[in-house]
C-alpha cells in the first residue's frame, strides 16, 4: 500500500501490482450522499455476506434527525433501503451484534432524548402507489424504499423524577445482545435488557456529564465510560458496589477567556480536560482507546496498568480527533479521524522508528505506571477527505472496509 500523507488521494490508497492487469480494477470506495449533514454511523453485523454490507446513519439537522439505512450490491454505490424520523438528534446508532441469521429482520438501537429500538422489515408496498405522506420527503405517492424501521421499542428511565436526561452514547454488548448500557448528561450510565425493555441498574458513573461507555470485548459484565470530568472509570455488573478509575487526566491551567464558548469553559474551569469517546480493542481486551476534548492525541489503556496510558498515537494529526474505531481482525490496528479530515490507521505495536514492537507484549509484566507511554507518530495508512470526519466503523463482517463519514457524505473505504 501506499502510505504517503502528503497526497489527497483520488481513491483510497493502495498498491497493484503491474502483472496484474488482465482483471478490472475492483471497485475500491462506495459512496452515498445524504440530503443532509451525517453523524451516527455504523456497519451492519449480520454474518450473512450479502446482507452485511449495510450502514446505518443518522443525520444531524435543526428540525429532526433521520435515520438512514442503506446497502449495495457492490457493484454499485450506496442507496437508501429504509428511512425513519427521530425527533431528537440521534448520538449513535448501532445494529444489532448477531450471531446467527435465524431471524429474517434486523434490529438496531439509537440514542438521544431516550434509547429506542427499531426492526428492519420488508415493506409490503414498496412500488406500489399510496396516497399516506411518506416520512422520507419524497414528492410522488409511491413507497420510496425496499424496506422500513418499525420502532418496537422506547426505553426511559425516570423513576427519580419526570425529566429524562438526553444521552450521549450506548454500547450494545456482543456477548450477551440482551444487554446495553446508554451514558447520560445526568453523570449516570444505565444497563438495560432489551429483551424485557426493563432498566437492570443505573449508577452514578462521573461526577458530572459522561460522554461515552463501552463494554469490555469478550465480555457481558465489565463496561467503561469516559466523560468531562477527565477521567475513564471501569465497573463490572456483578460489583457495581466498588469501580476503578484506570485514567485521569492531569489538571491543566484555567485558560477559559470570555470569548471561548461556554462548552469549553464550563469542562475546564474544574481543571480538567473532557474526555469524550472510548472503545476497546476487539482482539486484546485489556487495551482500550480514548482522546481528550480539542486533542490531535490518543491515549490506548491497558486495564492491568491504570493511571497512565501504555502508548499515545500522535505527531500525525493537525486537528482534535473526533472518532476511532479498532480492527476487527488485525491486533494493535486502530482508525482515527479528525478535523484535519484525515482518516489515520495505526499499528499501536509499532514504534516511532517503525520497528515492530512487540517486548511491549512480552514485558507487560514489567510495565509500572511511571514509565512513559510509547509514542507511535507514523501511521501505516492515510486517507484525506473532503471535510472534517466525524464518524468512523470498521466492519466486523466484511473487516476490509472501514466506513467514514463527513459533512454530508458517507464513504467505505476498502483497506
Amino acid at each position: 500500500m501506499d502510505t504517503s500523507r502528503n497526497t489527497h488521494y483520488p481513491s483510497y490508497p493502495y498498491q497493484r501490482s503491474t502483472q496484474d492487469t488482465v482483471q478490472p480494477p475492483s471497485k475500491e470506495i462506495y459512496q452515498y450522499d445524504a440530503p443532509w449533514l451525517t453523524y451516527a454511523l455504523d456497519w451492519c453485523k449480520t454474518p450473512v455476506e450479502q446482507k452485511s454490507f449495510r450502514l446505518a446513519v443518522g443525520s444531524f439537522i435543526e428540525d429532526n434527525l433521520l435515520e438512514n439505512t442503506a446497502n449495495i450490491d457492490q457493484t454499485n454505490d450506496f442507496t437508501p433501503v429504509a428511512e425513519a424520523d427521530s425527533y431528537y438528534p440521534i448520538t449513535k446508532v448501532l445494529w444489532e451484534p448477531r450471531k446467527s441469521d435465524a431471524r429474517n429482520s434486523d434490529l438496531l438501537a439509537t440514542t438521544g432524548d431516550i434509547l429506542r429500538i427499531w426492526e428492519l422489515v420488508d415493506d409490503p408496498g414498496y412500488g406500489q402507489s399510496s396516497n399516506i405522506n411518506s416520512s422520507s420527503r419524497t414528492n410522488n405517492n409511491t413507497h420510496p424504499h425496499q424496506q422500513r424501521l418499525v420502532k418496537k421499542a422506547e426505553l426511559v428511565n425516570m423513576k427519580q423524577s419526570d425529566f429524562c436526561a438526553p444521552l450521549t452514547s450506548f454500547d450494545w454488548n456482543e456477548t450477551d445482545p440482551s444487554l446495553v448500557v446508554t451514558s447520560s448528561i445526568d453523570t449516570t450510565c444505565t444497563v438495560w435488557n432489551v429483551e424485557t425493555n426493563q432498566a437492570k441498574t443505573q449508577l452514578i458513573a462521573h461526577d458530572s456529564d459522561v460522554y461515552d461507555v463501552a463494554f469490555m470485548h469478550g465480555s457481558a459484565d465489565t463496561f467503561a465510560s469516559v466523560g468531562a470530568d477527565g477521567s475513564v472509570r471501569l465497573f463490572d455488573l456483578r460489583s457495581l458496589e466498588h469501580s476503578t478509575i484506570l485514567y485521569e487526566a492531569q489538571p491543566t491551567p484555567n485558560t477559559t477567556n470570555t470569548n471561548t464558548n461556554t462548552t469549553t469553559a464550563t469542562s475546564r474551569t474544574s481543571g480538567t480536560v473532557p474526555l469524550l469517546r472510548l472503545q476497546f480493542s476487539r482482539m486484546n481486551s485489556n487495551l482500550l482507546a480514548t482522546f481528550h476534548m480539542d486533542s490531535a492525541i490518543v491515549q490506548i489503556l491497558d486495564i492491568r496498568y491504570p493511571s497512565a496510558p501504555v502508548a499515545e498515537l500522535s505527531k500525525s494529526h493537525s486537528g482534535s480527533i473526533n472518532c476511532l474505531s479498532w480492527s476487527p481482525t488485525e491486533s494493535g490496528q486502530i482508525a482515527t479521524g479528525g478535523d484535519d479530515s484525515q482518516v489515520l490507521v495505526w499499528n499501536i505495536n509499532q514504534s516511532s522508528g517503525g520497528a515492530d514492537s512487540r517486548s511491549y507484549y512480552h514485558q507487560s509484566t514489567q510495565r509500572y505506571s511511571h514509565q512513559p507511554p510509547r509514542s507511535v507518530q507514523d501511521p501505516l495508512l492515510a486517507y484525506v477527505a473532503d471535510a472534517e470526519v466525524n464518524s468512523l466503523t470498521w466492519s466486523k463482517s466484511a473487516p476490509e472496509w472501514i466506513g467514514v463519514g463527513f459533512g454530508k457524505t458517507i464513504q467505505a473505504l476498502r483497506v
